[in-house]
């Protein structure tokens, strides 16, 4: 894994599809929906664990962008 489509992706095997026009707030949506898969059981820790630092990653970037701090 190592891009977020490959999160996505992982989303989608669960039947899960995020958009909603924003691109930060879709990143956090993807972070709960993430949790709530691993805390069902239904990935595994090195699944999680890389999406999550993935996700955390790209919201780090898009704060960058728009120059906040964080």
């Amino acid at each position: 894994m190592k891009t977020i489509y490959d999160v996505q992706q992982i989303l989608k095997r669960f039947g899960t599809f995020i958009y909603t026009g924003d691109r930060l707030v879709d990143m956090e949506l993807m972070q709960i929906e993430i949790n709530e898969l691993y805390k069902a059981g239904c990935i595994d820790i090195e699944e999680y664990q890389l999406a999550i630092l993935l996700l955390r990653k790209e919201v780090n970037r898009l704060h960058t962008e728009k120059g906040e701090k964080i």
